[in-house]
């Protein structure tokens, strides 16, 4: 029997929390995106750990969108956002926006006004920065915080209504400029944007801030535990002081560390850079950390939880970055079990059995998964003019190589053993054709010749063969930490992050594969079928490699 997973400091809290009535028992929480790009692998964990506490607890999850800025959302990145979410596997109990709060919103601005909580600001974004001083200097008030509230009413009520250029005005809380904590020294609640959203339209000119959106929309959707990452510790005393003093539910914030991935880059800024100037083929390119590109890469909902949920804990330790190994860890431990084995030659030489009958083809039996008895079996036809790797020759071998070569002997995978006696080369002396001799008896499923051979070989018929295209995709970035060097962060990008093999040989029956299907090929690594694949080209995207060939390359650096 299996011990039970100990609870995390979140889950700790909501044991105490529901024990003790607070909310009457309840657990209600949320996921907040803004909807201005894609989705990433560290959002899965935010998404895992929110949905997971609710489902723990018997509890519901919110899906809001965070859509306060009307300039950088779009509802391309709403629908991609909610596709994600549903492909992970869970879903919502309420789908919820911001902006369906503008009006309460603005209510809740008008409330703190009337309270002298509050004051139009005439000042610059760079004046008020400068107004602010700094953690060890003192804030000074600008000469709009002694406004009376009938002016800031008057003034707040013409800002809705247009009356002033973005950037002209702001809406301010009073609070402490001499707070050591920089986010409450008058903290900035609405701005003027004259931008059409993708939902009020036209309706609005101002739109709050996201620390005056935020907690108060969490209150009115009552959720009772608002979970979010470290960075977000400053932000609470600014959470608690609107909720306190507009007398609205106390929601309550609580806080862990978003983890970051190895050489990659996990900033929606930058992932939007990378895009917008043709780094990668766009945000569901399967180089990027977006659920998408991991998605059309290979990777499955189930090993990215797998990463989120097991791998790695909830934690409080700030910057804690996460190994790439561990997530292709987590999808070759599950492609091991679940993908057929198949095979493929992505760089062909020719192999001719001469002592096979010419024209002859032989159907073997293959099993589609040694690690899955259900999973059945196929057939492979098999000929006397074969394509295998061109690694799997050398022309003079050294020893303790168990390919093929001058006078050696190598299995041919669920075929028959056969020995090298002569090559041929081009003009260019590279080997176009081998020849070599099988050994009649040697038949995998009936071997009776005795014969010991230490190396096993993938092959593809010529003459029934089919061909693809192979995306060999590997890190996008050198760097292990590419937002932590020196210079541009785009300066590390990988060069050899992506290999084109166009036109790789595969067996006939990959004919049959669909957008979305996994598969081994044989001593190559994960493969899965790409969108891109049509009636007349089939596409695969190798997923990951059979080992971690990095752990090699990063060992040599020592």
């Amino acid at each position: 029997m299996s011990e039970e997973k100990p609870l995390n400091f979140i889950e700790q809290i909501i044991e105490e929390d529901v024990a003790n009535g607070v909310n009457g028992g309840r657990v209600h929480t949320r996921f907040p995106p803004e909807p201005n790009g894609y989705l990433h692998i560290g959002h899965a964990k935010s998404i895992c750990l929110n949905f997971g506490l609710a489902n723990k607890f018997n509890g519901k999850t919110n899906l809001r969108f965070d859509d306060t800025n009307p300039v950088t959302e779009d509802t391309e990145y709403v629908d991609s956002i909610k596709a994600d979410i549903r492909w992970l596997g869970f879903e919502w109990a309420n789908e919820l926006y911001a902006s369906d709060y503008f009006d309460q919103l603005y209510a809740f601005a008008v409330q703190l006004i009337e309270k002298g909580l509050a004051y139009v600001e005439d000042a610059t974004a760079e004046e008020i920065a400068t107004m602010k001083g700094s953690p060890t200097v003192p804030g000074k008030p600008t000469p709009a915080r002694s406004r009376s509230v009938a002016e800031n009413l008057d003034l707040f009520e013409r800002m809705r209504k247009g009356e002033f250029q973005d950037g002209e005005k702001v809406l301010r809380a009073k609070m402490d400029l001499a707070s050591p904590n920089m986010h409450l020294r008058d903290p900035l609640m609405y701005r003027i944007k004259h931008a059409p959203h993708h939902r009020t339209g036209n309706k609005w000119c101002i739109y709050p801030m996201y620390d005056f959106a935020h907690g108060q929309s969490d209150s009115i959707e009552q959720i009772t535990h608002s979970v979010c990452t470290l960075e977000f510790i400053p932000h609470r005393p600014l959470y608690d002081w609107f909720i306190e003093q507009l007398g609205i539910f106390p929601s309550r914030q609580y806080e862990f560390a978003r983890f970051n991935l190895t050489y990659t880059v996990m900033s929606k800024r930058k992932l939007k850079q990378l895009v917008e100037e043709g780094f990668v083929n766009g945000w569901d390119d399967p180089r990027m950390p977006t659920l998408s590109g991991l998605r059309r890469r290979g990777y499955t909902a189930t090993s990215i939880r797998t990463l989120c949920e097991e791998r790695t804990g909830v934690q409080k330790r700030d910057n804690l970055m996460i190994d790439l190994s561990l997530l292709e860890f987590c999808i070759r431990e599950e492609l091991n079990k679940t993908a057929n084995r198949v095979m493929a030659v992505l760089d062909p030489v020719k192999l001719v059995i001469t002592n096979y009958p010419e024209g002859k083809t032989e159907e073997l039996i293959s099993e589609n998964n040694p690690e899955d008895a259900s999973a059945g079996h196929r057939t492979l036809p098999f000929s006397n003019t074969l394509y295998i790797e061109r690694e799997d020759f050398m022309e003079n071998p050294p020893k303790k190589f168990f390919r093929l070569g001058p006078g050696l002997m190598v299995r041919l995978k669920h075929a028959y053993i056969v020995k090298c006696d002569s090559f041929e080369k081009d003009a260019n002396g590279q080997v176009t054709t081998i020849y070599c001799s099988y050994i009649p008896e040697s038949k995998s499923s009936a071997d009776t010749s005795g014969i010991n051979v230490k190396g096993t070989l993938h092959w593809v018929s010529v003459a029934h063969a089919a061909t693809a295209e192979v995306r060999l995709y590997d890190r996008l970035f050198k760097a292990e930490n590419p937002s932590n060097e020196e210079g541009d962060f785009k300066a590390y990008i990988n060069p050899d992050s992506l290999h084109i093999v166009e036109k790789a040989y595969i067996e006939p029956s990959l004919l049959q594969a669909k957008p979305g299907d996994r598969f081994q090929f044989l001593r190559k690594g994960y493969f899965t079928v790409d969108p891109d694949s049509s009636n007349d080209k089939i596409v695969f995207n190798r997923t990951v490699t059979l080992k971690d060939a990095w752990a090699k390359e990063t060992s040599k650096g020592r």
